[in-house]
C-alpha cells in the first residue's frame, strides 16, 4: 500500500462525517459552556471569584471537550448495534477524567487563592469527583443519543435509495415485458404482409418498426415524457399496425392541449394500443375504430382507450386483464400506489374499455 493510501487511510479514521462532526463540536460546546455557567455559580457561592477562576475553568473543559472529540471519533468507527460497548466506553471515560477533572480543579483553587494556603479537603474533592463524573457521564449519555439519531436517519435515507432501486429495476423489468410482445405482434404482421405479397408494404413497415424501436430504446423507463409525446410515439406504432389492417382500421385520437401537458410514464399506452389491435381490429372482419382520449378529472388523469369488439364467433374471448394489461396495472401500482389504477370492461355498446387513472403532474 502506498504512503498516500496509508495517508487518506488514516485521515478517514481521524474524523467524523461532515454534519455528524458538526453537530459533535456544537453539542461540545454548547454542554461544556453550560456546565461553566453552572460551575461559575458554585464558584461564588465557595467565595471563589467567577472571574478570576473562569481561564482556568475554561482550559479544564476544553481539554474534556477535545478529549471527548477524539473519543466520539473511537466511537464512530467502532460503531455497532450492541449499545453496552459505547455505554462502557462512555462510563471509563468519566471514570478516568473525573479524578483529571478534579486534580485541576484543586490546582485551579490552589492559584486563585494564592497566597492564601489551601488544604485538601476530602469531603470537596468527592464531590468534585462526583460531579465530574456526572458531568462527563452526561455528555456521553447526550452525545451517544445523538450518534444514535444520526445513525437511524442514515439509515433511512440507505432503506429508501435500495427502496428507489428496486422501483427502478421492476420498473425496467415490467418495461422489458412489454417490449418482447410488441415485437412478437409486429414481427407477425410482416410476416403475414410478406404471405400475402406485399413487399413494398412490409419494406416499409420494416423501416416504420426500425424508426419506433429506436425512438422506445432512447427512453428511460423510470422517466416520465408529456402526454402528447407518449401520443406521437403511439400514433407511429398505430401507422406499422396500419399499414396492415389499412382497410378495416380506423384511429381516433382526442387529446386536449391540457391533457397533452401532463406527465406518464414512458410506454404506458402501448399494451393498451396493442391490446386494442391484437383484440379488436385482429379477432374482427368488419371495420374497427380506435379511440384514445384523455381529459383531466380534479388532480388527476384520465386516459381511456377503447375499441370496437367483434361479434361472438364461438371463440373463447380473451380475458380482460392479459399480461399486457396487468403490466400496465403494475406499473402503475408500483410507481403511484393506490393514486393509479387500470380498469376494463365491456361497455353498453359492446366496445371494449381501458381506462387509466394516474395523479396530474403537469410537465
Amino acid at each position: 500500500m502506498s504512503d498516500h493510501e496509508n495517508a487518506g487511510g488514516t485521515h478517514a479514521r481521524d474524523t467524523l462525517p461532515r454534519s455528524l462532526k458538526r453537530a459533535t463540536i456544537w453539542l461540545i460546546i454548547g454542554y461544556w459552556f453550560a456546565m461553566f455557567l453552572v460551575d461559575s455559580l458554585f464558584s461564588v457561592v465557595l467565595n471563589i471569584d467567577p472571574i478570576e477562576s473562569a481561564p482556568y475553568k475554561l482550559y479544564v473543559y476544553a481539554i474534556i471537550g477535545a478529549l471527548g472529540y477524539r473519543l466520539a471519533i473511537f466511537l464512530f468507527h467502532r460503531r455497532s448495534g450492541n449499545f453496552l460497548p459505547k455505554a462502557l466506553w462512555g462510563i471509563a471515560f468519566a471514570a478516568i477524567m473525573a479524578p483529571v477533572a478534579a486534580a485541576l480543579d484543586f490546582i485551579n483553587g490552589m492559584i486563585c487563592l494564592y497566597p492564601q494556603p489551601i488544604k485538601f479537603d476530602p469531603g470537596y474533592t468527592g464531590i468534585v469527583l462526583i460531579t465530574s463524573f456526572c458531568q462527563i457521564l452526561g455528555w456521553c449519555a447526550l452525545h451517544t443519543a445523538m450518534f444514535y439519531s444520526f445513525e437511524v436517519g442514515d439509515r433511512e435515507r440507505r432503506l429508501a435509495a435500495v427502496r428507489e432501486e428496486a422501483l427502478e429495476a421492476k420498473m425496467k423489468a415490467l418495461r422489458y415485458q412489454i417490449s418482447p410482445h410488441f415485437m412478437f405482434n409486429t414481427l407477425n404482421s410482416i410476416a403475414g404482409l410478406i404471405e400475402e405479397g406485399a413487399a413494398t408494404q412490409a419494406e416499409r413497415m420494416v423501416l416504420s418498426l426500425s424508426t419506433f424501436l429506436r425512438s422506445t430504446l432512447e427512453l428511460d423507463p423510470v422517466h416520465d415524457v408529456p402526454l402528447r409525446e407518449e401520443i406521437a410515439l403511439q400514433r407511429e406504432y398505430l401507422g406499422i399496425e396500419g399499414t396492415r389492417f389499412s382497410d378495416r382500421m380506423a384511429v381516433s385520437i382526442a387529446i386536449d392541449d391540457e391533457a397533452g401537458g401532463a406527465l406518464v410514464p414512458s410506454l404506458i399506452l402501448q399494451p393498451l394500443i396493442e391490446n386494442a389491435v391484437k383484440h379488436g381490429v385482429g379477432r374482427s372482419a368488419g371495420p374497427v375504430e380506435i379511440a384514445v382520449s384523455a381529459t383531466r378529472r380534479d388532480e388527476a388523469l384520465e386516459i381511456v382507450v377503447e375499441n370496437d369488439v367483434a361479434a361472438d364467433d364461438g371463440r373463447p374471448r380473451p380475458p380482460g386483464m392479459g399480461m399486457g394489461l396487468k403490466n400496465v396495472a403494475d406499473r402503475l401500482r408500483a410507481r403511484f400506489r393506490e393514486q393509479g389504477s387500470l380498469s376494463s370492461e365491456i361497455t353498453a355498446d359492446g366496445r371494449f374499455r381501458a381506462a387509466i387513472a394516474l395523479p396530474w403532474r403537469p410537465a
